[in-house]
């Protein structure tokens, strides 16, 4: 007999208060104790967007993801239990009791731990404690789908996107806004831009054009490619840049392997990068004039909705 996992999200929201960092605790009176932000997904839900919507119905505050934190398993009546717990900024808002919680307290880190009800809340907080909670957030995104090279007749730079790969730019145009981007870049691919564009719009933005992030012109000189990102990353806000399957592997394995960061991948396996998928990618400025130092890289490898329950 099959159980269910049951699929949820949460996240360690915070704000930079008169002393520091602060973090939201939520007492629940069903339950009768304090966590932090979390809830189930909906159908057709995301991992992310259920963060984010469970952020806003619990404390009234809307909020940016950073880098996710941790995984944390246990087991319900309905069958195993899986919550992804993401860093989530407060941007606005303000929190007002209602069903599921009647009292929200911002404290220091190491208050809130000495608050929290169950240990694994506390890992996660532990989890966020590790890097600073201020960091600079890069989405590397690969084109959706275009279908097959050697099927399309005309100039590859003009592959468009297919019907399937228009349903994954606007899975992209729903997920990347939980993030708060705030400029989009792509190589100079008409596929690469229309993975993007519904962002930009979205955001009143121009789709920039940058020629290091095509395949060719990468492969041509690795490091100014790199250089070329980072330069991206250190004017700040939150980027997106749009890229192909032949640059952002070697791009995540070279930031990485530079500044000493594991990724969520198993040793000997490639980096990943499917078609629509997404790398967030967590920098903080390094001492001296280093530049960005990536400090986290999680990997998304699709927009498109997470099962909020699944046969296990």
């Amino acid at each position: 007999m099959s159980s269910v996992r049951v699929r949820a999200a949460g996240a360690v929201l915070w704000r930079t208060g008169p002393g520091g960092i602060e973090v939201a605790v939520a007492h629940r009176p069903r339950y009768d104790d304090w966590s932090l932000p979390k809830g189930k997904l909906d159908s057709g839900e995301t991992l992310p967007a259920a963060a984010v919507r469970e952020i806003a119905e619990e404390t009234g505050f809307r909020a940016h993801l950073g880098r996710h934190l941790r995984t944390v398993r246990y087991s319900v009546a309905a069958g195993p239990k899986s919550v992804d717990y993401y860093s989530a900024a407060a941007v606005s808002g303000a929190f007002e009791p209602n069903e599921e919680v009647d009292e929200l307290r911002w404290l220091a880190p190491a208050e809130a731990a000495g608050l929290l009800s169950y240990d694994s809340d506390r890992s996660v907080l532990e989890d966020f404690g590790a890097l600073p909670a201020s960091l600079t957030t890069l989405l590397l995104v690969r084109h959706a789908k275009a279908g097959k090279r050697d099927e399309w007749r005309g100039d590859d730079d003009l592959r468009p996107l297919s019907p399937s790969g228009i349903r994954q730019a606007a899975a992209l145009r729903a997920l990347l806004p939980l993030f708060g981007p705030d400029r989009v870049v792509a190589a100079p691919r008409l596929r690469c831009e229309q993975t993007v564009r519904g962002v930009a719009d979205d955001l009143g933005v121009p789709v920039e054009h940058e020629d290091l992030m095509a395949e060719e012109h990468y492969w041509d000189d690795r490091d100014a490619g790199l250089a070329r990102l980072l330069a991206l990353v250190s004017v700040g806000g939150t980027p997106v840049v749009c890229s192909q399957g032949g640059v952002i592997p070697d791009l995540v394995t070279r930031l990485a392997t530079r500044d000493g960061v594991r990724l969520p991948v198993d040793e000997g396996e490639k980096v990943p990068s499917k078609k629509g998928s997404v790398w967030v990618l967590s920098f903080r400025a390094a001492p001296g004039n280093g530049g960005p130092q990536l400090v986290a890289a999680d990997y998304l490898p699709t927009a498109l909705p997470t099962p909020a329950t699944s046969q296990v």
